[in-house]
């Protein structure tokens, strides 16, 4: 199973503005930078977690993105769903005209599967992370902020 490039950069940034002292915020540029990819592609990154509730843009001289849900309440599930979305990962692509869907015994291992993945992410929330995050780290993001 794979996750989109998307899905690692709102990760990060999640973490990233998770480390932000209060009342701070971080430019798309220092953002892109220090992740290594085009501040465009991270701009619609972070309008999808902007549209998701998790961030806001913040206008104006020390303007840039902060977050706006508590840490404590964002799981990795929150953010995987908010970039890749919900449906399953899998699908049965056989015609079961002859027995009902529900009964393709691949299908319902392979979600089973699925299921237990995305409780372990859902038990898994951001505070939980920057809670292990080394002090370097967090002095790397406040020099890039706002």
């Amino acid at each position: 199973m794979k996750y989109s490039k998307a899905t690692n950069y709102a990760l990060h940034t999640i973490v990233y503005l998770a480390l932000l002292p209060s009342g701070k915020t971080i430019g798309v540029k220092p953002l892109a930078e220090v992740q290594k990819v085009s501040p465009t592609y991270l701009s619609k990154v972070l309008t999808t977690l902007v549209k998701s509730g998790f961030i806001e843009s913040v206008t104006g001289v020390n303007g840039g993105y902060k977050l706006i849900k508590d840490v404590k309440d964002i799981t990795f599930l929150d953010i995987i769903q908010a970039i890749e979305g919900t449906s399953s990962l899998f699908h049965c692509s056989l015609d079961h005209t002859q027995h009902n869907r529900e009964n393709c015994l691949i299908e319902q291992v392979m979600n089973e599967a699925e299921q237990k993945m995305e409780d372990y992410l859902r038990a898994q929330t951001i505070q939980d992370l920057v809670s292990k995050v080394d002090e370097k780290m967090i002095k790397n993001v406040n020099s890039i902020a706002n």
